[in-house]
């Protein structure tokens, strides 16, 4: 299923809006990457400020249990990293 995806390093990307999910929903833990802030960069929006959140994927638990760790970060590449190394502990 995931290879219908963008991937990186082996996790799938998906955005929605100002949304990225990476990870396997079907996996215990996803990461949501959260645009907060852009600026203009040779006529392209580049993300200058984000907010990682690790969340669980169990259907059965409240909504106050789903969020594992958050982290602010100041570029995409920070983000995924931080993401990336929490998905692969």
């Amino acid at each position: 299923m995931a290879e219908n995806f963008l991937m990186y390093k082996g996790f799938p990307l998906v955005r929605r809006n100002k949304e990225i999910y990476y990870g396997n929903m079907s996996d215990e833990f996803v990461a949501n990457i959260r645009i907060m802030s852009t600026h203009k960069e040779n006529d392209l929006d580049v993300a200058d400020k984000l907010k990682v959140t690790l969340m669980r994927t169990a259907k059965d638990i409240d909504a106050k249990d789903m969020i594992v760790k958050t982290s602010d970060r100041n570029s995409l590449f920070e983000a995924l990293d931080v993401a990336n190394v929490w998905l692969t502990r």
